[in-house]
């Protein structure tokens, strides 16, 4: 191996196997998200905040935070990275806080609202940028970071365009065809705006790493997230589907039904 220079750019690989990994759980994500956000506005025109919540977790926990941690983990240079746990839990409830808050905005009420969709776009496309580069700040590695503003305004207006694109999506369509083909589309946007925000960054080699006691990292670190995002989804879908969650909407709709 060439030893590292001071000063030196590096030239970062990536591990396929977790850049398949993190769309896949985007996609899942995006799915279970859908579905909830089409149960999220009962019959009497009020939201199911628990049902909402699901929602947030769904979109910004697991397809938006998770894809971005697999990605991020995929990402590889010639020494070890981990990262700074307290930024990365932040990380973590931003996105959920985030998504919850865009998707109410969107559809949380009685019907969808265009100036609650721009509005929640708009919100929901900055949080993830803020999200994504508080994850990359989370690094600890033998490098430091100089940025391409004109990738990483891209990677502001694809973040932007697809939360716009998503929040649509998740309140417009109902088939469930047509959602797993949504899906895949708000896969692919959320993984454009990682892979190209990790694009802008430019790493260059530092004598060593930050001394950080609070960091996470390891080997099967990817499959770990990957795993857990995967129950957590079962869970939510089961949950809402099997309908504990849903008792308030349906309640809702049987005291509407014509006698």
């Amino acid at each position: 191996m060439t030893p590292l220079v001071v000063g030196q750019v590096l030239s970062p690989e990536y591990s396929l196997g977790l850049v398949a990994l993190s769309f896949v759980i985007s996609f899942f994500g995006s799915l279970v998200a859908l579905i909830c956000a089409g149960r999220m506005v009962g019959a009497d025109g009020k939201p199911n905040l628990a049902i909402v919540a699901c929602a947030a977790v769904a979109l910004g926990g697991i397809g938006i935070w998770s894809m971005h941690f697999i990605g991020m983990l995929a990402y590889r240079l010639p020494f070890g990275i981990s990262y700074n746990m307290p930024i990365t839990i932040v990380s973590l409830v931003a996105a959920i806080l985030i998504s919850g808050i865009a998707l109410y905005l969107a559809g949380g009420r009685a019907k969808f609202s265009r100036s609650g969709w721009l509005a929640g776009s708009l919100l929901a496309g900055l949080g993830v940028c803020v999200m994504h580069y508080m994850g990359m700040f989370a690094m600890n590695m033998r490098a430091t970071m100089s940025f391409d503003p004109g990738m990483v305004a891209l990677s502001v207006v694809i973040a932007i365009t697809a939360a716009a694109a998503a929040l649509w999506l998740a309140f417009n369509l109902r088939k469930l065809s047509h959602q797993v083909a949504a899906a895949a589309v708000m896969g692919v946007a959320v993984c454009t705006m990682h892979y190209v925000g990790m694009s802008a960054a430019s790493m260059i080699c530092t004598a060593a790493a930050p001394v950080d006691a609070l960091t996470l990292g390891g080997s099967y670190m990817g499959l770990t997230v990957f795993g857990t995002a995967g129950a957590v989804l079962i869970f939510i879908y089961w949950v809402v589907t099997g309908s504990s969650l849903d008792a308030p909407a349906t309640a809702a709709r049987q005291r509407v039904r014509p006698s």
